[in-house]
């Protein structure tokens, strides 16, 4: 029997499915989970295993066999619902990043509204850890990454506006994480 989406392994083992092929992309997701299993202290403890989860299954949109709008967050929002994955799940992979933004300029905007989109120390989590590693697991700042995505996607290309758009937002999480993470008691 497969193991439930919304936890760590079960969402693992889904990834592990299907990412490999993609070189970077697997290692970059691999490190995105173990730099949101770091930041899980971030959210409530109950909460912990689902921002694992969502950490391995974010990119999972980008698997060739996925692709239907071409937008991977969308993507792999729509196969998580068609497996019946939890919807908080689909919701945290369709929106991680600030996927609206980039929504927006691809005119996917009211194709990702259909999945409400959460403002919680979970969602900020997920956006840290896919915001401080790199495209092949290298452990980045938030700036890196920033600078590292505008490099790699020519000016003017879906991607570099929405994410120069989204730096604010994207910013804010990452920063609201930080904070949430010095509060812990050492």
């Amino acid at each position: 029997m497969a193991l439930a989406l919304d936890t760590p392994l079960g969402a693992e083992e889904l990834a592990g499915s299907m990412l490999p092929p993609l070189g970077n992309r697997w290692l970059h997701t691999q490190a995105v989970a173990a730099r949101a299993s770091e930041a899980s202290p971030a959210v409530p403890a109950d909460e912990r295993g689902l921002l694992v989860a969502a950490a391995w299954l974010h990119d999972i949109g980008y698997a060739p066999e996925l692709r239907e709008t071409g937008f991977h967050p969308l993507d792999g929002a729509r196969h998580l619902e068609a497996l019946g994955a939890p919807l908080r799940l689909v919701r945290l992979v369709a929106h991680h990043s600030g996927a609206v933004y980039e929504a927006e300029q691809r005119g996917l905007a009211t194709e990702l509204a259909q999945y409400e989109r959460e403002d919680s120390p979970l969602l900020d989590a997920l956006i840290f850890a896919d915001m401080t590693t790199g495209p092949s697991g290298q452990r980045f700042s938030f700036e890196q990454r920033m600078r590292e995505i505008l490099i790699r996607y020519e000016p003017g290309s879906a991607v570099h506006i929405a994410i120069s758009n989204a730096h604010p937002y994207l910013a804010a999480a990452v920063e609201r994480t930080h904070q949430r993470l010095s509060d812990q008691p050492k």
